[in-house]
């Protein structure tokens, strides 16, 4: 998929020349708040003036003084760049959100095999599973061939065992998803479970699995922007 580099008051980013090109796990720039309606930092509540400059962070968009917006830290569900100007509050979540980007998304893209069940099928194929390279498929090659387009899928549930009623740690297995085919209002299930055998690799499967459940959550925030 083909991108631009375009300039925004927040700073240069790379986007699809195509919307619909875009990551499903993406954030639009937020609206700025103007600068006539916060005469005072929105954190601190100090006061602007020639020596004390307003500036807005680059994710939420609100108005804040240098000292409660003075860290410059990666953003690439916005697309940028460099490191841009975010508060507190917001460079928290994006460095939580690094992670993601650094480690698991690759984890993601690289795969790991399953056993997949169709709908109420009592059949199981064994497939890998991986993340498209732009994000917006899930891709199954098996015998068989699936792609589930990311925005299509509307829940995931992680299948886990070990835990017991007086606490101690769990692991995924697999988990279940429900999307719909595009043209249809019909929701469709998948069930995907790790292998006992030793070729199946439980440890990658349950590394795939958390670094899906991450983006899951990611998902979930996009939608609800």
């Amino acid at each position: 998929d083909a991108k631009k580099l375009v300039r925004s008051p927040s700073g240069l980013r790379m986007v699809p020349e195509h919307r619909a090109a875009r990551s499903p796990f993406g954030l639009d720039e937020p609206p700025w708040v103007p600068d006539k309606e916060c005469p005072r930092c929105m954190q601190c509540d100090t006061k602007f003036d020639f020596i004390t400059r307003k500036h807005h962070c680059r994710r939420c968009g609100k108005c804040f003084c240098d000292k409660c917006c003075s860290k410059k830290v990666p953003l690439p569900r916005m697309c940028f760049v460099d490191p841009v100007r975010q508060c507190a509050e917001c460079a928290l979540v994006s460095q939580k959100e690094t992670e993601f980007y650094d480690k698991q998304l690759k984890v993601l893209m690289n795969g790991a095999t399953f056993f997949v069940t169709l709908g109420t099928s009592d059949k199981s194929e064994l497939m890998v599973c991986r993340l498209s390279n732009n994000q917006r498929y899930l891709v199954l090659d098996g015998d068989s061939h699936y792609e589930i387009e990311i925005i299509q899928i509307s829940t995931v549930q992680i299948l886990t065992e070990g835990f017991t009623p007086g606490g101690g740690n769990t692991r995924a297995i697999g988990m279940i998803v429900q999307y719909k085919v595009p043209g249809s209002e019909e929701v469709t299930q998948m069930k995907f479970t790790a292998g006992e055998d030793f070729n199946c690799n439980r440890k990658l499967s349950a590394s795939w699995l958390a670094a899906m459940h991450k983006a899951t959550k990611l998902l979930y925030e996009s939608r609800d922007q």
